[in-house]
């Protein structure tokens, strides 16, 4: 799993330089950060509303589809700020052995 996130890492940033015409990724660079930022809100808010309903009619499909619009746009904006999805995965295995109420606290010593 973790080779489709650095795969998709790999074509984010070559798409970074495409021509904003020809490529959606590098049209959204082309139109700065305040507009990815407003694709990741936006695909945040449809993630939510999906798992709500999801769990009103037990269907999880488009909760599914709305998850990958979101981490997908999330990783446009980490590619923007020349963030690869490695730094993630690294910082999610740092955590791995700890306890969230662990390393919740531990934010404020940093």
């Amino acid at each position: 799993m973790n080779d489709i996130l650095t795969q998709l890492g790999k074509v984010l940033e070559e798409r970074k330089l495409a021509d904003p015409d020809s490529s959606y990724v590098a049209s959204l660079h082309a139109k700065g950060l305040n507009k990815i930022l407003e694709k990741v809100g936006e695909e945040c808010t449809e993630t939510i509303l999906a798992a709500k309903d999801a769990e009103l009619d037990g269907s999880t499909h488009n909760v599914i589809y709305e998850t990958a619009d979101l981490w997908f746009h999330s990783l446009v904006m980490l590619s923007h700020l020349n963030i690869g999805p490695q730094e993630i995965m690294q910082e999610l295995a740092r955590r791995f052995d700890i306890s969230g109420l662990e390393e919740k606290a531990s934010r404020g010593k940093k």
